[in-house]
């Protein structure tokens, strides 16, 4: 292939902050060294053709002119993007892409993100369009929302293309767009690593129970008078009258605080109160927000059986990943932990790893 520009995408983690994106809340993700390559090279005649090494994916074709509906399967988030760009004007005449991922699919890691991200920054290079990191950003969340299906926010298109290694990223929601900081994290300083675990059971924001918990609390907001619902008081949920709005306000709420708290303990390195605060988020996104299951909470159980720190699920919830702050020394122990709690369960037997913060989206060569 001759003019091939070749970019790393890295997936995502969110350390704190669940379900707040969207919700007008702090979050605090960070970029991870777990990443995909996609492989650009430009066209001529209107058609893009799509290769990729994920699971149960073959060669896709498709016009410039792709719309809503036309695709189905992995190659809708592609499509969206090239959608997104011809539908704000800018001239397409189409491109061969190859995407190699090495993010672990449905983990809850933004492997969607991480894909959409890197072919709008790819084709943005290629072309010269001259968009930046936070127009790209929209860029991409315009194709899940409207071409995908999935109404997500916009924490995980700006984790992947604003992450630094040795950093995670501070984001406030509220601003429109949202506003980024970068905060240094240093626990492996001390002795300490951050484990995924991906649990491999399915993971899915566009079935429906994401864009469920999202409906919930815009309804909350709309009672509450407030325009985003991380805005109201903490006694807020006195004047709902739902059981259910009441506990998905309660967690925006409470989840807002432990943001704050987790930057605080961050920048002085307490880290036993972070992970005091991890396993409080998930108990609320368990309880409050009913986004976990079964295969995450044993997970986050065993991880703290084996003396973590604190451990929570990360990302949407309803399956994926949960993370765990662990001594070094303890690393092996809390796989072996998670391992024998899931085959005493007879589940397919979860995937643990060191994951560190990284760089965003980059153009290699």
């Amino acid at each position: 292939m001759t003019d091939v520009r070749r970019w790393d995408v890295p997936g995502r983690v969110n350390l704190i902050g669940e379900h707040l994106d969207y919700n007008g809340g702090p979050v605090l993700p960070m970029a991870i060294d777990r990443s995909l390559t996609i492989k650009v090279r430009p066209r001529d005649d209107e058609t893009v053709n799509l290769w990729s090494d994920l699971p149960g994916s073959a060669k896709v074709t498709f016009g410039t002119g792709v719309q809503p509906g036309d695709l189905d399967g992995w190659a809708v988030y592609a499509a969206g993007i090239v959608w997104s760009l011809v539908s704000f004007g800018h001239r397409f005449d189409g491109a061969d892409i190859v995407v190699e991922s090495r993010i672990p699919s449905g983990a809850g890691m933004s492997s969607s993100a991480a894909l959409t991200c890197g072919i709008a920054s790819a084709l943005n290079e290629l072309h010269g369009y001259g968009l930046d990191r936070t127009d790209l950003a929209l860029l991409a969340q315009r194709a899940e929302h409207d071409f995908v299906g999935a109404p997500v926010g916009l924490m995980d298109q700006l984790a992947v293309l604003y992450g630094e290694a040795g950093h995670a990223v501070l984001m406030d929601t509220a601003q429109s767009p949202p506003t980024t900081e970068i905060v240094p994290v240093t626990w492996e300083d001390d002795g300490l690593t951050l484990l995924a675990i991906n649990t491999r059971a399915h993971h899915s924001l566009a079935d429906g129970e994401y864009a469920a918990r999202r409906t919930e609390c815009e309804q909350a907001a709309a009672e509450l008078g407030v325009t985003w619902l991380a805005e109201a008081t903490l006694d807020a949920t006195i004047a709902l009258t739902d059981e259910t709005l009441k506990a998905r306000t309660r967690h925006v709420l409470t989840e807002t605080a432990r943001v704050r708290g987790a930057v605080n303990a961050i920048s002085r390195r307490a880290w036993t109160q972070l992970g005091t605060i991890f396993t409080a988020s998930h108990a609320s996104l368990r309880d409050d927000f009913q986004v976990s299951c079964p295969e995450l909470d044993v997970a986050v159980e065993a991880a703290l059986e084996a003396n973590a720190l604190g451990a929570r699920m990360t990302g949407g919830g309803f399956g994926g990943s949960a993370i765990a702050l662990v001594p070094v020394d303890r690393v092996a122990a809390v796989r072996e932990r998670v391992e024998a709690r899931f085959a005493a369960h007879q589940w397919r037997e979860p995937e643990v790893f060191v994951v560190r913060p990284a760089d965003g989206a980059h153009l290699v060569e």
